[in-house]
């Protein structure tokens, strides 16, 4: 069959015009390609192409409140391989086995994975800069050195709870790493270089680098030399008392910042895996619980002053040693009881059945209203991981002999955070603040204050009225009561003992405690408030005789650091045999040994050093408040 031209000329006509349409959308195609698309595809294909060795950030600084620097970074390089680009594995394994302290075969095995490149761990991970100097050295390709940092803490193990440690990767585990690690670990960066498809660096590409950006710096409520002050009694105690466990805290009972926190027995941050997780993932003043003893009687009195429920002054209250409530026998720490004595001298004695008498009076609704209010039995919210919420009755299972033990601490169980916060409150004017101890997050390069934590009032409890004398009883409780032990020349300290019988299978163990004390100062303007809990200590067990020197040891040291100056009225303390009454010093300067060696013979006792017969300078000086007893140094010279 024979096709005629016309035909022919149609199909070739629509070839033609088949193909012009094909070449035109492969023009338009390859224009949208390199002219549309091009700039991104160009960055995709670099992408694939590039690989990178990760800058580590530095992790954010943590600071005291004055700035000293508890927690920072030194550098710690790490060692990175790029398998593709090492000519021969196994002698760049048996040149590096040496430098890192590792085994050949390991490091072989390393070399040679299928992958663009490995983090030659553990023992090319944070290592000396002598050593990745060393490294350099080898001039190995395929081994490269990427900046890294570690953890480092200067003071080895103060505050350790509260600042917690990191892991491997500068990852916060505990304490504050942990709680604010998002702030403090920055954002990594990189140094990035082209390689072909089998790995190896492109000729003539430039690397190129991004700057990590470091983490915010942390400022803390906590003073370093108080926390210093602190973990040196804790010690003490640790070693004269040989206790399980030793707590302690300072704060400002004005605002909740902690100035210090510690407790025994602790551990060092780089150090963490030498002890056992019990002592670095239990931050005892946040997390233990237990009863609180007597210095719960706080709580107590607080509320039936504020109720109007009692007259410390004006009511007399008769304490034969024991009271029966519903059936049980509630004894007095004392034996044979107080006798009559004002409601006072029941809060100086710390007598527990003048407390029952004002639970009674209170009332279970009341009583307990006022423990919910201060606090008790929900966590305070503490700016650190762990807090426990403590342990109280349900209202439906408290009876008589339960609204009795729980005036005077029993049958309760708080934390000492919660302890420290709501005594504050009792004794500040009656505000229950939320501590905290983080104060401040601070911009690195210019130093620049982002962001700044306020104290945060959580409510009213009592009024600045009851506060004040919650405050005055308190005094009277450290001069002439229980709290002898905690009284500080000059400074007014308030404050309560508390000794409480420890709960062990679920029966009151007769021979181990949890002895505490509480205190603040001055008691006119309370400036600081220092809660100390010793768990079972050898030999006698009270808090005025193990827990309450402990408070002054404290005090002593820190409220003249922290400028606090000496009151000019205290209540005088009430001196019992054995006590060593506290005596002003003379001046004794211009006079000669002759002269006041008989009169000071009563008082102190002298030192002399130098040559003459004339006293030129004495320590302490004139004026100094001390023992009678002490010593005095006088240094002698001529008679001009």
């Amino acid at each position: 069959m024979k096709i005629s031209q016309v035909t022919v000329r149609k199909r070739l006509f629509w070839a033609m015009i088949f193909v012009v349409f094909a070449f035109a959308s492969l023009i338009v195609r390859l224009g949208y390609v390199q002219l549309w698309k091009g700039a991104e595809l160009s960055r995709m294909a670099e992408d694939n192409w590039r690989r990178e060795i990760p800058f580590q950030a530095k992790r954010g600084e943590i600071t005291d409140r004055n700035g000293v620097r508890l927690a920072y970074n030194i550098s710690s390089p790490t060692v990175w391989a790029i398998p593709a680009q090492i000519k021969d594995a196994k002698a760049a394994a048996r040149e590096l086995a040496p430098v890192l302290g590792a085994s050949e075969s390991k490091l072989l095995a390393q070399l040679t994975k299928k992958e663009m490149y490995v983090d030659l761990k553990p023992a090319g991970r944070k290592i000396t800069l002598e050593k990745a100097q060393a490294v350099r050295n080898l001039g190995i390709p395929g081994i490269v050195i990427g900046e890294d940092n570690k953890r480092y803490y200067p003071f080895k193990n103060l505050a350790s709870h509260i600042l917690g440690f990191t892991g491997g990767y500068n990852q916060g585990l505990t304490g504050l790493e942990l709680r604010y690690d998002d702030r403090l670990k920055g954002i990594p960066g990189n140094v990035s270089f082209l390689t072909d498809a089998a790995g190896r660096q492109m000729p003539n590409s430039t690397d190129q680098y991004k700057a990590p950006k470091d983490g915010l710096t942390l400022q803390l409520t906590i003073d370093q030399s108080v926390q210093s002050i602190v973990e040196r009694e804790l010690d003490q105690a640790m070693l004269k008392f040989q206790a399980k466990s030793v707590i302690a805290i300072a704060m400002n009972p004005k605002n909740g910042e902690i100035l210090a926190m510690g407790s025994r027995p602790d551990y060092e941050p780089d150090k963490y895996k030498e002890v056992s997780s019990e002592v670095y993932n239990r931050n005892l003043p946040i997390w233990m619980t237990y009863e609180p003893g007597s210095t719960f009687k706080i709580i107590t009195l607080a509320a039936a002053l504020q109720e109007g429920k009692v007259n410390l002054e004006k009511e007399h209250f008769y304490d034969p040693g024991s009271v029966e409530v519903g059936g049980a026998r509630l004894r007095c720490w004392k034996k044979g009881g107080h006798g009559s004595q004002t409601f006072l001298e029941v809060v100086e004695n710390s007598c527990n059945p003048g407390f029952v008498a004002l639970g009674q009076r209170l009332g279970k609704d009341t009583l307990f209203s006022y423990i919910n209010a201060f606090g008790f039995g929900k966590k305070t919210g503490i700016d650190l991981n762990g807090e426990e919420n403590g342990i109280l009755f349900k209202p439906s299972r408290v009876g008589p002999v339960e609204l009795a033990t729980t005036a005077f601490g029993q049958g309760v169980s708080v934390t000492p955070i919660q302890q420290i916060a709501a005594v504050s409150a009792a004794i500040n004017g009656g505000k229950l603040f939320k501590p905290h101890v983080a104060k401040a997050w601070i911009q690195p390069e210019t130093g620049m204050v982002l962001e700044e934590t306020q104290p945060e009032l959580v409510r009213q409890v009592i009024s600045p009225e009851t506060s004040k004398t919650v405050r005055e009883a308190l005094e009277k409780v450290v001069a002439q009561g229980t709290g002898r032990n905690a009284f500080l020349d000059g400074y007014r300290v308030g404050g309560k003992t508390g000794t409480a019988q420890k709960v062990i299978g679920g029966r009151y163990s007769p021979d181990e405690h949890i002895v505490s004390f509480i205190g603040f100062a001055p008691a006119d303007d309370p400036q600081l408030i220092v809660y100390v809990a010793v768990d079972d200590p050898q030999g006698i067990q009270f808090g005025g005789l193990v827990a309450a020197p402990i408070v002054r040891g404290i005090m002593a040291d820190a409220l003249p650091y922290l400028g606090v100056k000496p009151r000019t009225k205290q209540v005088e303390k009430e001196y019992k045999y054995g006590d060593a009454p506290i005596v002003t010093v003379p001046n004794l300067v211009g006079k000669t040994v002759s002269d006041i060696y008989e009169d000071l013979n009563m008082n102190f006792q002298l030192a002399a050093s130098g040559s003459g017969s004339t006293v030129i300078r004495q320590a302490p000086a004139a004026g100094t408040r001390m023992e009678r007893g002490s010593v005095i140094r006088i240094y002698l010279g001529a008679d001009n």
